[in-house]
């Protein structure tokens, strides 16, 4: 009778995913791209807080389909232009809707402004009044494909307004 119950349940086993078996366990094609993309991601972005990207691509993934299907935008932009932020950058995120910065890396405070695929102009608007030593602008392009640029804000114009518009243009490429 153990025989006939083993043989069922290893019928019952979806192999398709199944990529060998290893320390008693069965690791999978699935696992395993998933290893080689956190890998690639250090690679590129040593600073990256790993956990983050799944998250991350999952958001990313949704707002594209979303847009493919049914030619709207979520609204999402922001998570997403803040998670890139702590993937690439490090940057530690405050609560949500925390007072004056976004995050924080080491002890710079960061405002993280994101350009999304529908905007007509490749710019922010800023608050001055934040309490804020660096400024990540993320772009997100209408092919989904997104990266970001940093500034200190002493390197940003001076003005007497409460809000400063930053174009993409002006800024340093860093990533």
């Amino acid at each position: 009778m153990p025989d006939d119950m083993a043989r069922a349940s290893m019928d019952e086993i979806d192999w398709s995913d199944r990529a060998f078996y290893d320390d008693g366990e069965w690791v999978t094609w699935t696992e395993i791209n998933q290893q080689l993309q956190y890998k690639e991601w250090g690679a590129k972005y040593p600073n990256a807080i790993r956990s983050l990207i799944p998250y991350f691509e999952d958001l990313m993934s949704l707002a594209a389909s979303y847009h493919y299907e049914t030619g709207q935008h979520l609204n999402v932009y922001g998570d997403i232009g803040e998670l890139f932020g702590a993937i690439t950058y490090g940057i530690k995120l405050n609560r949500n809707y925390a007072q004056g910065a976004d995050g924080r890396l080491g002890n710079d405070h960061v405002e993280i402004k994101t350009i999304t695929p529908f905007k007509s102009r490749d710019e922010v608007v800023v608050k001055l009044a934040g309490n804020f030593s660096k400024l990540l602008v993320i772009k997100i392009n209408q092919d989904f494909q997104i990266s970001g640029r940093m500034i200190d804000r002493k390197d940003l114009p001076d003005t007497h307004r409460s809000f400063l518009r930053v174009k993409w243009s002006d800024l340093p490429a860093t990533r």
